[in-house]
């Protein structure tokens, strides 16, 4: 794999960073243990305060043939710069202060109350970087499903039909996360992942605008999606799940996932890691026991965070789960 620039970091690598106090924030840690994609995602500070601008080679210079005595005409490439922006995911936990002091243990009782609100904050960023839409909704980020979502668009080639035409569908992603390719960007001078704010004791509101204490919690993400070559992504659609559970008339994941990393011009340029809901993450071990040569093996090793692994593998490509891929894609055309 190419050694990526140091500003191009994991989620794990940030929370190693120290907080003002001097202390690792354990928000990190709980986000690292309940979705994939986010160990594998690389970070890099956007140079915008709203975004990160690429530079995107759009034309390449002609070159001639010339003659002995003859000149050849000039010419030049062609570029394009595009903004990519980045969505604010928020929320706020709020706990009755006379609530939180019943069992004793005030930080524990919080915490427990504020892990739902992680997982929720968790899954609606795992959603955003395959579904966000700013068409649909402002206030979002581009996901990989609309960049993708067209079999006759430029990167349509990198786009494989799986054959399923109703809407009970699924999609894996084949994604090689570098510095030249695709990665996650927060806003300049900012920081990276969820920041939390415990804001202690307060006055608060309920519905009739009553007030009483509380103490509250601030939850922010500010997260984006760069991709700046499109030919490092590898989208594998319409996969009708129904056949495939039934194990009849089913899509031959391995082979599309063979053909997938055909795709890749140069597997060295970045971190490559298949992305696939827990459907097919199952039908895929149950595939690769009927194959002669078994492609999928097992990763007894130990991860990022010094755990045993038991990660599936690809042939060299990690295989992840992520549950916010759906079943129920309408058929890409």
């Amino acid at each position: 794999m190419a050694t990526l620039a140091s500003n191009f970091l994991t989620l794990a690598d940030w929370a190693k960073r120290v907080d003002p106090d001097g202390n690792v924030p354990v928000v990190a840690e709980l986000l690292s243990q309940s979705n994939e994609i986010l160990e594998d995602a690389l970070f890099s500070e956007g140079n915008l305060p709203t975004g990160h601008r690429v530079i995107i080679r759009t034309g390449l210079p002609t070159a001639y043939w010339r003659s002995i005595n003859q000149g050849v005409p000039t010419s030049k490439s062609t570029t394009a710069q595009v903004d990519e922006s980045i969505g604010m995911l928020e929320a706020y936990a709020k706990v009755d202060k006379d609530l939180a002091l019943l069992n004793g243990n005030t930080a524990a009782f919080r915490l427990s109350e504020d892990s739902a609100f992680l997982e929720a904050m968790n899954q609606a960023q795992a959603q955003a970087l395959f579904y966000g839409n700013p068409a649909t909704d402002p206030r979002q980020y581009l996901g990989l499903a609309p960049r993708f979502g067209s079999l006759g668009a430029g990167n349509g080639q990198n786009i494989i039909d799986a054959g399923g035409t109703a809407s009970n569908n699924a999609s894996i992603w084949l994604t090689v996360w570098g510095e030249n390719s695709v990665f996650c960007t927060f806003p300049k001078g900012s920081q990276a992942g969820l920041i939390h704010n415990d804001q202690g004791e307060l006055v608060v509101y309920d519905a009739n605008s009553n007030p009483y204490q509380a103490f509250q919690t601030h939850y922010q993400w500010k997260n984006g999606l760069v991709v700046k070559d499109w030919r490092y992504v590898v989208r594998i659609a319409n996969i009708n799940t129904a056949n495939l559970v039934a194990e009849s008339a089913a899509a031959d994941i391995i082979k599309l996932m063979s053909r997938a990393l055909d795709r890749i011009p140069n597997m060295a340029n970045g971190k490559p890691a298949f992305y696939m809901n827990r459907t097919l993450f199952s039908m895929l071990r149950i595939q690769s026991l009927n194959k002669s040569q078994n492609v999928v093996s097992i990763d007894k090793g130990l991860n990022q965070f010094g755990q045993a692994s038991n990660w599936l593998d690809f042939l060299g490509a990690p295989i992840r789960r992520v549950d916010q891929l759906l079943n129920t894609e309408s058929r890409v055309v």
